[in-house]
């Protein structure tokens, strides 16, 4: 039986990546905030002896719109802690799944491959950059056998309510009308549930490294999100846009996923609308 380590196991994604992994007969070790800062050295002494043979690597400070008002925060968290991470990878000899983020900037051309130039456009996503040429080089020097998740816009049950889908849920089911900042943004999302599957296939990675992009392969605009989640709830209520466009806005993402189709063995099941409605179901 494999002993995997969880960081951020009680957030968004770890919480339901800790359950599969759990459900597939793994033994699951779990650090999160209360057990201490992970960018401080000896933050993973405990587990030392535990003989763990994978880390998934998800503790971080996410909020984009934090960190412009916070970026040295975010350079701590994510940088140092992923480096006290590859660290006790060096010293136990456990495997590493990195849980990256999108780190394209405006792409020239879509759909984006795991090869377009990475230009990050906020200090959230600069702190990612920076972390992935960490493991990377552990990877390469090292030998700390990694593989590095860069998920596109990740939507599901239980996201956080600062996020748009869920933002956009509340108010087709509980307000007179909708508001939202801009109509036009274009993203490419992937359910929590596909993510977690191709998250729990790296365990089975056997290369030195690896990067891929993790996606629908299918763009979907706001306006797109709200008229999908009034169909299927049924309802037709007008749609106020402020028409602000956000700081170094990016208008379209769309990722070709077929390297994690062909090397994971992975690929989605739901379709945006499937994903749409288990969490409008979960939330009426």
């Amino acid at each position: 039986m494999k002993h995997i380590l969880v960081t951020g196991s009680n957030g968004f994604i770890g919480s339901s990546l800790t359950r599969h992994l759990s459900q597939l007969g793994y033994k699951i070790c779990e650090h999160n905030l209360s057990d201490g800062d992970i960018s401080k050295d000896g933050s993973l002494r405990f587990c030392e002896d535990l003989k763990i043979d994978h880390v998934f690597h998800l503790a971080a400070r996410t909020f984009v719109p934090d960190s412009w008002t916070h970026p040295q925060e975010f350079i701590r968290s994510n940088v140092l802690g992923t480096g006290q991470v590859l660290e006790f990878c060096r010293k136990t000899g456990a495997a590493l799944t990195y849980i990256s983020a999108y780190l394209y900037g405006a792409p020239e051309s879509l759909p984006i491959t795991e090869n377009t130039p990475l230009k990050p456009n906020n200090p959230y996503a600069l702190s990612k950059c920076m972390a992935e040429e960490q493991v990377e080089f552990y990877a390469k020097q090292y030998k700390v056998r990694s593989c590095i998740i860069r998920p596109f816009n990740i939507y599901g049950i239980g996201q956080d309510s600062n996020f748009l889908i869920p933002h956009v849920i509340h108010q087709v089911l509980h307000e007179k009308n909708i508001h939202v900042k801009d109509l036009e943004p274009k993203r490419d999302y992937v359910y929590l549930d596909d993510l977690v599957e191709a998250l729990a296939k790296t365990v089975q990675y056997k290369k030195e490294f690896g990067v891929f992009n993790i996606s629908s392969g299918n763009s979907f605009s706001v306006k797109d999100i709200i008229d999908v989640v009034q169909k299927l709830a049924g309802t037709n209520k007008e749609i106020v846009s402020e028409k602000q466009t956000r700081r170094n806005e990016i208008m379209d993402t769309r990722a070709d996923n077929s390297l994690a189709k062909n090397e994971l063995k992975w690929e989605p099941y739901h379709s945006f609308e499937e994903g749409m409605k288990k969490c409008l179901d979960f939330y009426s």
